[in-house]
């Protein structure tokens, strides 16, 4: 089996997918709450709140792909589990960034009124396109660099 083989079969692994993408949908709300409490109470202006939001999600659902999705991959120590939360934050910044585009595009294209009891809902459908296509992003990045599945070693 070839190095590109092996790695597509890692990426393709069915219940670590399924894992991936319940973590994600706790992201999802840790982030969307942070976003809507922060931008509908006035806190902050959707721009930053959308950032606030997406660190929180990322420290959150480190947390939960490290003890469930990714819990038998990598190596341990402190220093080891130091070194993957960096290198998920490095690899995140691609999917936050592709998420954060996303969210502005949307946000910014259309000039779309649309609310429900008040709240503001073109935020979040604007916040749900980006996540959903950082998302993609992310299972990528974060299974071939922060947790290495194709890796037999786990550095």
């Amino acid at each position: 089996m070839t190095e590109e083989t092996g790695r597509l079969d890692s990426l393709l692994h069915g219940a670590r997918i399924g894992k991936f993408v319940s973590v994600g949908f706790l992201g999802t709300a840790v982030d969307l709450t942070v976003f809507m409490t922060l931008s509908e109470a006035g806190l902050l202006p959707p721009e930053i709140a959308t950032l606030v939001g997406i660190e929180s999600a990322i420290l959150v659902m480190f947390a939960a792909n490290e003890h469930w999705t990714f819990a038998s991959e990598g190596g341990t120590g402190r220093w080891t589990l130091l070194r993957r939360c960096g290198r998920s934050h490095a690899v995140r910044a691609a999917g936050s960034l592709t998420q954060f585009t996303v969210f502005l595009a949307v946000l910014w294209s259309f000039d779309v009124q649309l609310s429900l009891y008040g709240v503001g809902l073109w935020k979040l459908v604007a916040k749900l396109a980006g996540i959903g296509v950082g998302m993609g992003v992310n299972y990528v990045f974060e299974s071939l660099f922060t947790w290495r599945v194709h890796r037999d070693d786990g550095r």
